[in-house]
């Protein structure tokens, strides 16, 4: 064999190599991260709060008819959700009553 031709056949392993790395670093990407929550519901009323859920994973997040947007942290219990959202309305209302 030439020289040339060994060197060719010494440096084919990196190709393959590089195209395992990529699809293990993809494949981790996607684990890590999960569900990127693009597909949303219709908004969907209960309690007197609205909430949309995820087509892909089922993590529910709650939604302004206002403003036709959904805001908020994300979360499988819809209980913790509006318990938050009450949580902070009752907060913003207490420091809107202080005395200045």
């Amino acid at each position: 064999m030439s020289k040339e031709k060994k060197k060719r056949k010494g440096a084919s392993w990196i190709w393959p190599l590089g195209v395992l790395g990529t699809g293990v670093a993809g494949a981790a990407v996607v684990v890590l991260r999960g569900c990127w929550h693009r597909k949303m519901s219709w908004p969907i009323r209960i309690q007197g709060y609205s909430y949309q859920v995820c087509l892909g994973c089922g993590i529910k997040r709650l939604f302004d008819e206002a403003t036709f947007r959904g805001y908020g942290a994300y979360s499988y219990d819809l209980d913790k959700l509006i318990a938050r959202e009450r949580a902070a309305r009752m907060k913003q209302a207490r420091e809107a009553a202080r005395p200045a």
